[in-house]
C-alpha cells in the first residue's frame, strides 16, 4: 500500500481549527508540529503545561496548549467550552483521538486494574472526546480520526488489554463511519506498527517491572516468553519508523478530498493488514512465535 500524499499547505483567510489528544510527545505532538505548520490552529491536549510550552517552543505556526485528562468527563466539557469560545461558528475542521496507553503482561495474572485503565483512556477516553466535540464538527464541517494500531487486527501476545482497546477502535470507527455519512463527516483510524516515540523507554521499563505486583506463580509459568518479550522490545527502535509518518497518515485523513478510512502506517502494519486477511490463524500464531523466539 502506497503511503498518502499530502499536498502543500495553503494558505487561508480563516484558520482550520483541531484538538489533538495525547499531544505532550510522540505521535500526538508530531501530529500538532505538523498540521500547526500547515496553517492549522492546534489545541493541544497535554496533562502538564511545561508539555505545552516545549512543544509552542519547537513548533511553527499556532499551537494552544490545553491541559486535558481524557478520563477527566468535567474537564473534557470545560476544555471543549473553551474551544467553542475561540472557534465561534467556525467550530471545528477535526478532532484527532491521540491519547492512550499500552500496558504488557499475561493476561492470566495481569490485574483487573491495570486492564481497566487501559479501557479507560484508550476506549472511554476516547468516546467521551468525540461525543463532547460533536456540535463542534458538526459546524466546522469536520472530520474524526482515530488512533488505533496493527495490535487491533492482529494482537501480540502479552498485549491482550491494549490490543482489545485498540480492536474496539476498529468496531467504533466502522460504526460511526456509517452513523455520521450523511452528514458527510469523514471518520478515519490511523493503525501505526512500531513507531519511534517515548512509548519504547517506557516498554523497556514495563519489561523490568512486568512482575512486580504479579504472584510469583507467574514468574515461575511465564520467565523463558517474558526473556523472549525483553529482548524484542530492546531490539524495536531500531526497526520503528518516526512519528511523523504517522502525522503525514493523519495530514492526509483531514486534508484529503477522498480520506480513506484505514491508514497502516509501517511495513509491519501493512504486512499484518495483508496477512491477517490470507493467512490461517494457527500458521500465523506459529510465525508470532518464531518472530518473538517465544
Amino acid at each position: 500500500m502506497n503511503a498518502p500524499q499530502i499536498m502543500p499547505a495553503t494558505s487561508t483567510a480563516a484558520p482550520r481549527n483541531v484538538l489533538i489528544t495525547g499531544a505532550s510527545t510522540g505521535i500526538g505532538a508530531a501530529c500538532a508540529r505538523m498540521l500547526a505548520g500547515r496553517g492549522w490552529r492546534v489545541f493541544a491536549g497535554v496533562r502538564k503545561m511545561q508539555d505545552g510550552e516545549a512543544l509552542m517552543a519547537g513548533s511553527e505556526g499556532q499551537i494552544i496548549p490545553v491541559i486535558l485528562d481524557v478520563t477527566n468527563r468535567e474537564q473534557i466539557k470545560t476544555v471543549v467550552q473553551e474551544v467553542g469560545t475561540q472557534c465561534g461558528t467556525a467550530g471545528l475542521q477535526g478532532v484527532v483521538n491521540n491519547a492512550g496507553i499500552a500496558l504488557a503482561g499475561p493476561l492470566e495474572f495481569m490485574p483487573m486494574e491495570a486492564f481497566e485503565r487501559q479501557f479507560e483512556i484508550n476506549v472511554l477516553g476516547l468516546v467521551t472526546v468525540t461525543q463532547a466535540v460533536m456540535p463542534l464538527i458538526r459546524a466546522g464541517h469536520g472530520r474524526i480520526v482515530l488512533m488505533g494500531s496493527n495490535s487491533g487486527f492482529m494482537c501480540e501476545p502479552f498485549l491482550a488489554g491494549y490490543g482489545a482497546t485498540k480492536h474496539a477502535l476498529e468496531a467504533i470507527a466502522d460504526s460511526l463511519r456509517i452513523e455520521l455519512r450523511p452528514w458527510g463527516i469523514d471518520v478515519a483510524l490511523i493503525e501505526p506498527g512500531a513507531i519511534k516515540t517515548p512509548i519504547w523507554s517506557k516498554s523497556r521499563e514495563a519489561a523490568e517491572q512486568l512482575f512486580v505486583g504479579m504472584p510469583p506463580e507467574c514468574e515461575k509459568l511465564y520467565a523463558t516468553p517474558i526473556t523472549a518479550l525483553r529482548k524484542m522490545v530492546e531490539k524495536v527502535p531500531s526497526m520503528a519508523i518516526p512519528p511523523e509518518r504517522v502525522a503525514k497518515a493523519v495530514t492526509h485523513a483531514l486534508e484529503s478530498r477522498w480520506p480513506r478510512t484505514r491508514y497502516p502506517v509501517g511495513l509491519d502494519s501493512i504486512v499484518g493488514s495483508l496477512l491477517v486477511k490470507i493467512v490461517p490463524d494457527r500458521l500465523l500464531d506459529w510465525v508470532i512465535r518464531k518472530v518473538m523466539g517465544i
